[in-house]
């Protein structure tokens, strides 16, 4: 009895204390007290403090840690979770996770309080969403001293310095991710004093490096190891046998670590759990036979790109019936592929793309992962779960075997690209393919009619011909590229079909006619039509597609006047209309299009001034995207990468500049070859982004704006062949990035301006002042206006003019010569005499534009005057 009442009266005294310095003024001055904790037995004050002192180091601009306030119970703050287990003292807190997923995608910044220290009791830390501007001080020292940890993740966080070697005093610690920091230096050795250590993650440390890893050897718990992008390039060459003393591993990343060339066998391989292995943009470069890994049969994925590996597959290849994954792709095509794959039944990616040497396509892909053909019908327990394959860039030859899709009936991407790959393209019909790339090869005949489930086709720059197939159609396709064939015709209506159609691009071809009506598509963002024989008005249905982004419409027969509902297309970025036969004044609407980079009309019919209020173009004047990601720019790279060049072209510099992704930094706006009238508009040097302007070939009158040195990313001015009058602005010569400039054939007088830029420009370009007879001084020999040539000018007027009678008569010879050894050519070989009569017809229509252009222009000029 007396026993239990002295233990009820310890039990009572105790509480007393604990709510005494918890809640008295005193003990938290800085925290006036207004009402109790809403739960007293759930937080432990010291622990709950040092919680808060974290948090007053956080920029919490979005509120993320509003349940974060001193008056609520801890153990219910978000991120926050404390033990409930009887043996450790109720409240501790024992995980505090941050990261993005836990906190709704949101990301933190600040600093690291070493308060955090005082969570005594902490068994799991993720600080994964935390971002830490300004600190330049190595990882914080403090978590070296909060030995309960089993579970730590820094992973994305901003830390500055080295990776403290305190953390080797966490001896508990069984997880480890400091993947994405921006730490640098030596990978400290006293990792490895993390002995109960099962997963460490140092990877994408690009400022990380290690000499030695034989402290790896301690941690004989590690079944997952990443040291991606650490330099490794110190290591002894051995490095493979100190791997193998990790029996436990099961994952082993080692990208881009400048490995050094290992081309031996291990006697003994300890590593039979291993089911991942990469070790891609490694330059290896010995032999694929010699690899030290060719037993570990138990490999599921194993990642080979970019190492340089050369020579034959071993035949070992065909006994890792447990591989999913086989990426051995960009290896220079140097190697070869003769083992037999066809018993690899769970494989379900291979890449080869820029790998192999040589090959026919139907032998490969007999040897490939398959268990039905036409002669062998499905077996039970023989199927394949092969669903991606890539074989683009490797010098491969062949006729595309027909049954490709009924072998491989799981096969969902086929890239087949760049290539020599003859014959028709097999048709596909019932298959799981959804994907099929076969750009840049010689495959002739017509476009086969597609599978329903076909959602990616890309067959372009082939020598495909005949009209479109009237079901070329699909509900699930999303990019269309025929581009770079000799396809005729009109386009069926049946390509309207697809809801879903991102990317239509049916340029360089012979089509003709007008483009569907396809006002379903309003999911559309790229539609790429250049180099036809388009005809009609500019197509309706556009004005749908409010996510449109690349519109290239050039070297066609388009007609009629620009609709003002072009202003409403507001995630226009480019718009390429030149070389067609629209007519008409410039819609003013057209400057509410504030995201478009480039803007072209060149060689239309186009009259009526330059639109003001060209401030509006806020893409040009330097402001950022706010409508549309340009991700999906991106996106298309994917499908198309390779013919980009081709099919981002612009002129800029009076010449045809093509471009691949760096298509999106070009800005620039091309008028020239119409009949534009009155002046410049001053708002036109508000455009700071614009790198090319060119009005040349017009009807422009009035002085060249004052302050045209203000748009200073210039590189390119044409303003050539207008009426121009008055004096070159001076502020012409702080255009310092110029690199093309043209005045010519204007009515520009007085002296030129001096800068140095300019005068490097007229070194390389001589004329760009031609046909300005007012223009005088340097770098011109006339020093005043109406001062006469120097008295030897006629000399060199006679030079010149031999000079130029000699250049034409070797031209005209050589011409001549030329000209006879193509006719000969062609005669006897007729693959080129039908290249060549395509090519006769595409010339004609381009001359029927522009010679109907020229015509209408001169008419209109005859009617003005």
């Amino acid at each position: 009895m007396v026993s239990s009442a002295a233990c009820f009266f310890f039990f009572f005294f105790s509480r007393l204390i604990t709510i005494y310095f918890c809640f008295s003024p005193i003990a938290h001055a800085r925290h006036p007290v207004t009402r109790a904790p809403d739960a007293g037995d759930g937080c432990v004050c010291k622990e709950r403090d040092a919680l808060l002192d974290f948090m007053r180091g956080i920029n919490d601009a979005d509120n993320t840690l509003a349940s974060w306030q001193w008056e609520k119970d801890c153990c219910r703050w978000i991120g926050v979770t404390c033990s409930s287990n009887r043996i450790r003292m109720a409240g501790n807190v024992i995980r505090l996770e941050l990261s993005e997923a836990s906190l709704g995608g949101q990301v933190l910044q600040g600093r690291m309080s070493p308060s955090l220290a005082s969570l005594e009791h902490l068994e799991y830390l993720d600080l994964s969403a935390l971002v830490l501007p300004g600190i330049n001080s190595s990882s914080p020292k403090f978590l070296g001293s909060m030995t309960n940890l089993r579970y730590l993740d820094l992973s994305g966080c901003f830390l500055s310095g080295s990776v403290s070697p305190w953390l080797g005093n966490l001896s508990k610690l069984e997880y480890l991710d400091l993947s994405f920091s921006t730490l640098s230096g030596r990978v400290p050795p006293e990792l490895g004093n993390l002995t109960r250590l099962k997963h460490l993650d140092l990877g994408n440390m690009q400022h990380m490096y290690s000499a030695d890893i034989s402290w790896i050897t301690h941690l004989r718990s590690l079944e997952y190891l990443d040291m991606s992008l650490v330099n490794l390039s110190m290591v002894a060459p051995g490095w493979p046998h100190v791997l193998n003393t990790i029996p436990s591993l099961e994952v082993l990343n080692l990208v881009k670590c400048t490995l050094p060339s290992t081309p031996q066998a291990l006697a003994q391989l300890n590593l039979t759990k291993l089911v991942q292995l990469d070790l891609s943009s490694n330059r290896l470069g010995h032999p694929i036979q010699s690899c030290w890994f060719w037993n570990l049969t138990s490999i599921e994925s194993l990642e080979l790109s970019e190492t340089f590996l050369h020579g034959p597959f071993p035949t070992a290849l065909g006994s890792f019936t447990a591989l999913q994954w086989l990426g051995f792709s960009d290896n220079g095509n140097a190697a070869t592929l003769l083992a037999d794959m066809r018993s690899l039944c769970s494989m379900k990616s291979l890449g080869l793309g820029g790998s192999l040497s040589h090959g026919n396509i139907e032998d490969l892909v007999d040897r490939l992962p398959h268990g039905i053909t036409r002669d062998k019908p499905a077996q039970e327990g023989n199927f394949t779960s092969l669903s991606y394959l890539d074989l683009s860039d490797n010098h491969l030859a062949g006729i595309i075997p027909s049954d490709i899709a009924y072998t491989i009936p799981s096969l969902c991407h086929l890239d087949l690209s760049r290539n020599n790959l003859t014959g028709p393209i097999p048709i596909i019909e019932n298959s799981s393919l959804s994907e099929l790339i076969l750009r840049s090869n010689q495959l002739t005949g017509q476009i086969p009619k597609l599978d329903r489930k076909i959602e990616v086709m890309d067959i372009s720059i082939n020598l495909l011909s005949g009209p479109f197939p009237i079901d070329i159609g699909s509900p699930n396709l999303l990019a269309l590229i025929l581009s770079s064939n000799y396809l005729i015709g009109r386009i069926p209506e049946s390509v309207c079909e697809s809801q879903s159609m991102i990317i239509v691009d049916l340029s360089n071809n012979f089509l003709e006619g007008a483009f569907p009506k396809c006002f379903q598509m309003q999911r559309l963002i790229f539609l790429l039509l250049s180099h036809n024989s388009f005809s009609a008005k500019l197509p309706s249905f556009l004005r749908n597609s409010n996510l449109l982004s690349y519109v290239d419409l050039s070297w066609n027969k388009f007609s009629g006047t620009l609709p003002q509902w072009i202003g409403h297309m507001v995630n226009l970025h480019f718009l390429h209309l030149s070389h067609n036969m629209f007519y008409g004044h410039i819609p003013i609407k057209i400057t509410n299009l504030k995201n478009l980079h480039y803007f072209s009309l060149a060689a239309n019919n186009i009259s009526g001034a330059i639109p003001r209020c060209l401030s509006k173009l806020t893409m040009m004047i330097g402001k950022q995207s706010t409508i549309i990601e340009i991700d999906w720019f991106h996106a298309y790279f994917d499908f198309v990468d390779g013919s980009l060049g081709r099919i981002f072209s612009v002129v800029m510099k009076h010449q045809e500049q093509q471009y691949g992704d760096s298509i999106l930094d070009v800005v620039g706006i091309d008028l020239s070859l119409n009949s534009l009238t009155g002046g410049i508009p001053d708002e036109i040097t508000s455009l700071k982004r614009l790198l090319s302007l060119n009005l040349s070939w017009n009807q422009l009158s009035g002085e060249i704006v004052e302050k045209i040195g203000a748009m200073n990313s210039l590189e390119s001015l044409d303003l050539s062949r207008n009426k121009f009058s008055g004096e070159i602005p001076p502020s012409l010569a702080n255009l310092t990035y110029l690199s093309y400039l043209d005045l010519s054939y204007n009515n520009l007088t007085g002296r030129i301006p001096r800068g140095s830029q300019l005068d490097t420009l007229y070194a390389e370009n001589p004329h760009i002042y031609d046909g300005n007879n007012g223009l005088y001084g340097p770098p011109l020999q006339r020093n005043c206006l109406g001062s006469e040539l120097p008295k030897n000018s006629s000399q060199i007027m006679s030079k010149n003019v031999s000079d130029e009678l000699m250049f034409y008569f070797g031209l005209g010879s050589g011409f001549t010569v030329g000209l006879w050894v193509v006719f000969c050519v062609v005669l006897f070989k007729k693959t080129w005499r039908i290249a060549l009569f395509r090519l006769f017809d595409r010339i004609h229509d381009k001359v029927y534009v522009f010679v109907a252009i020229t015509w209408a222009s001169i008419g209109r000029e005859a009617t003005t005057d």
